[in-house]
């Protein structure tokens, strides 16, 4: 799997025009960020509750510390510490608060 790309705005040196039109495009552009997260997330949820469910049908704990340690070192790694707190967000929202 290769890496996501990553575009990059414009510098304040490359607009030209009112920098409000610029302002409401990137924003538009952070929308529709927003909106492929959420859609990605609740992707997530569903997969990890049926892990979940997997797991409890036979016979295995509710989760796996192991595999939560790897999301976290990979979203720490990827994202800093801001990004190993939003890795146990997401972990929370698949399967709850312990």
């Amino acid at each position: 799997m290769s890496a996501p790309t990553v575009s990059t705005p414009a510098t304040t040196s490359d607009v030209a025009g009112d920098p409000a039109d610029r302002i409401r495009e990137l924003r538009h552009e952070i929308d529709a960020c927003d909106a492929e997260i959420i859609a990605l997330v609740q992707r997530r949820l569903a997969i990890s509750q049926e892990i979940g469910s997997v797991r409890a049908a036979s016979g295995g704990t509710r989760l796996s510390l192991s595999r939560e340690n790897q999301v976290l070192d990979r979203f720490g790694a990827a994202l800093g510490p801001e990004g190993a707190a939003l890795g146990m967000l997401l972990l929370r929202q698949g399967r709850g608060r312990l």
